[in-house]
């Protein structure tokens, strides 16, 4: 690859990587200085710098992903390859995605040396970036929920498009065996140092869950499928000045599924409980006039319920894994989301949606 902007680690981040990058846009504009404003370690490597330049239209604060500096994120992420998921992401799909979204500057991947992804910071435009734990209103709720349910009416039955085949091909196949593999050890592990964050009452079902996941996945993806964000929380999103318009972020996890899968894990890890449960059958309505308005027929809203219920159960999962696995996400972030997932669960009785 001959103008590789590959890296490993946030001092790899120097003038003549960032000149690289700034000459796939502009070859007269000369790259004077590089530095590193923050670097946070979790599922990836994720690194703010400054990047000063005679350019007038390139941004100046840049976001760069990484791989995991943290030996147990980068194995869980490396066998599914998740950041190059993302790359390609960017590089293929994203320009199709009605969602705002970060501004690609470059995206590389290669085979044995690693990815790297180069985005515009969001502040560079006046984002304000969510956190993992921020709670979100009914109205912001709403305002998520009709960018998604616009983003899956347009991807809606698109599975068959070679363009999008790699989004349910082996590297997904891979990451739904070892994630069934691991699921009993996890599950257990994750239970025991959630402690009281996880009603004892869920254990159970919890760990019967874990035993019959490839069940569970198979039963899950019996629908028509869509483009997917798959990890769709309040750290992934970012907001205008006045909140009155979402960006998403983190698309490692970018897959085709059913569409409702987004809706459950969003108002579980987003809402607190008493504020999920009070909105989301409006929700859930608005989610599914929205795709009727664009001509998806057939979404009967006790069905849609019954789908929104079994796939709570996945957002469950995801957050005791993240915190059995460990150095993934900010422990009191995690546990708060595992609050939350675990309220979702309990009250809706999420576990009888199953067929276990």
């Amino acid at each position: 690859m001959k103008h590789t902007i590959l890296v490993r680690k946030p001092s790899d981040l120097t003038i003549a990587w960032a000149q690289r990058v700034v000459n796939q846009h502009d070859r007269n504009v000369v790259v004077t200085h590089v530095e590193v404003i923050a670097v946070e370690v979790g599922t990836t490597t994720r690194v703010r710098v400054m990047v000063d330049h005679n350019g007038a239209k390139l941004p100046r604060s840049w976001f760069i992903k990484l791989p995991s500096l943290t030996w147990r994120a980068r194995m869980i992420t490396a066998l599914p390859r998740l950041l190059h998921n993302e790359v390609r992401f960017y590089n293929e799909v994203a320009c199709s995605v009605p969602l705002t979204m970060p501004v690609c500057l470059a995206a590389q991947s290669r085979f044995g040396r690693g990815s790297t992804l180069v985005l515009a910071d969001v502040a560079e435009f006046a984002g304000i970036p969510s956190h993992p734990r921020d709670s979100l209103t009914f109205e912001q709720s709403t305002l998520v929920i009709e960018q998604l349910a616009r983003f899956h009416g347009h991807f809606w039955n698109t599975g068959h498009n070679p363009n999008y085949r790699w989004l349910t091909g082996s590297v997904r196949r891979l990451e739904d065996s070892l994630g069934s593999a691991l699921a009993v050890p996890l599950m257990k592990r994750g239970l025991k140092l959630a402690g009281m964050a996880i009603p004892s009452t869920l254990h159970k079902p919890a760990l019967r869950y874990a035993r019959y996941r490839r069940e569970v996945m198979r039963f899950l993806a019996q629908a028509p499928h869509t483009l997917i964000h798959h990890d769709c929380h309040s750290g992934n999103l970012f907001w205008n000045s006045d909140k009155s318009h979402a960006g998403f972020l983190d698309w490692q996890l970018v897959r085709m599924g059913e569409g409702v899968s987004d809706v459950a894990y969003f108002l579980a890890t987003a809402l607190k409980p008493e504020t999920r449960q009070q909105h989301e059958q409006d929700l859930l309505a608005t989610y599914g006039k929205i795709l009727n308005a664009q001509g998806i027929v057939n979404l009967d809203s006790a069905a849609l319920m019954h789908r929104y219920r079994a796939h709570l159960t996945y957002a469950f999962e995801a957050m005791i894994v993240t915190l059995a696995v460990g150095g993934m996400m900010d422990l009191e972030h995690n546990l708060e989301l595992i609050r939350r997932t675990a309220a979702a669960v309990d009250a809706l009785d999420a576990f009888s949606a199953l067929p276990l």
